[in-house]
């Protein structure tokens, strides 16, 4: 494929393939704090964003929140350069709250919003470039649901009761995904948070994480282009590789395994390589390219996205994206 220019769909399939395509393929993401707080607000920002970067791949990118304000979440942009919000109060107070959670409408409230939004950029955007939608995994939701580290005191004292609310999250995701689908986006962008070692055993991670992942990516099956997302350190890499996804995305510059390694574990597509803080933040544009190229080197540019291991912070200069994105055809 060489020499011959494709669109960024065609670019993706050549590497889902395993050949190399006309040029490395590049995705960033980033948040947009206030402006993701209405439909048209992050539809809007997120097109601009692609218009001026023309990633191979638009990772659709709205606060955590929009999936649990319908069940009483509330949460505050403080200022944080990750563009990340914080909460402010706990859904869940006690462990019967689990069992209290109901079914959530996605036609309505925030997440009927979200279906807005994804519409939107569907529309704008056409078919050649895919669209990703964010999905935060059950036991990611809960956390921000019961708050940080209460989660994991819930599991070890209250499993039953946090079974009961996973299972309400889990079909509540469900019913999400089959209308996202519908918007006509190519992939999801799932993101597990506690499939590490510093938070859960395997096993624990196996009864409260991937027993509820497994169906939701299997529901995802027919679309062509979903990505995991490993987030942390000392990451379950081994144990989740084995999901049905085409992509893995993880702090591959910061945890095990390192992209060779990452290349025996997982037969797919690898993305990562820059690391978001140290190099695409308060690095040169000379490091972004250096950092790119060893990647580059390290994948032999086959099954390879060029990316960060999570969300790019909204200080990144834009000389450092360009760099970036110069690096893939370098």
């Amino acid at each position: 494929m060489a020499g011959k220019a494709l669109d960024h769909r065609q670019r993706l399939e050549c590497c889902l393939a395993g050949e190399r395509p006309d040029r490395i393929p590049v995705a960033l993401w980033r948040h947009f704090p206030v402006d993701d707080q209405t439909p048209d607000g992050l539809a809007s920002v997120t097109l601009a964003f692609q218009n001026l970067y023309d990633f191979d791949l638009v990772k659709v990118t709205p606060p955590s929140s929009f999936c649990l304000k319908d069940w009483g979440a509330v949460d505050r942009w403080k200022g944080n350069t990750e563009g990340t919000r914080e909460y402010e109060l706990q859904v869940v107070q006690y462990p019967d709250d689990w069992c209290k959670l109901p079914l959530l409408n996605p036609h309505k409230g925030h997440l009927g919003a979200q279906l807005t939004c994804l519409n939107s950029i569907v529309k704008a955007t056409g078919d050649r470039t895919p669209i990703l939608q964010t999905i935060f995994s059950p036991l990611a939701q809960a956390k921000n649901l019961v708050g940080g580290s209460n989660l994991l005191v819930h599991i070890r004292k209250y499993p039953d009761a946090v079974h009961a609310g996973l299972k309400c999250i889990q079909e509540s995701i469900l019913r999400f995904l089959d209308e996202s689908m519908k918007c006509g986006i190519s992939g999801i962008f799932y993101a597990i948070q506690h499939a590490q070692y510093g938070l859960l055993s395997e096993k624990e991670y196996l009864e409260f994480g991937k027993q509820y992942d497994l169906p939701i990516l299997e529901a995802a099956r027919d679309l062509w282009l979903n990505m995991l997302h490993l987030h942390g350190e000392h990451v379950m890499f081994q144990l989740v590789s084995d999901l049905p996804v085409q992509v893995i995305n993880w702090h591959d510059q910061h945890t095990k395994p390192n992209l060779m390694e990452a290349r025996h574990l997982f037969p797919g597509v690898l993305c990562g390589g820059l690391r978001r803080w140290e190099t695409m933040t308060i690095g040169t544009p000379s490091d972004v390219r250096r950092e790119a190229r060893e990647a580059i080197t390290v994948t032999g540019g086959r099954k390879f996205i060029l990316g960060t291991g999570c969300v790019l912070p909204i200080i990144a200069p834009h000389g450092n994206i360009m760099s970036a994105i110069a690096a893939t055809s370098e």
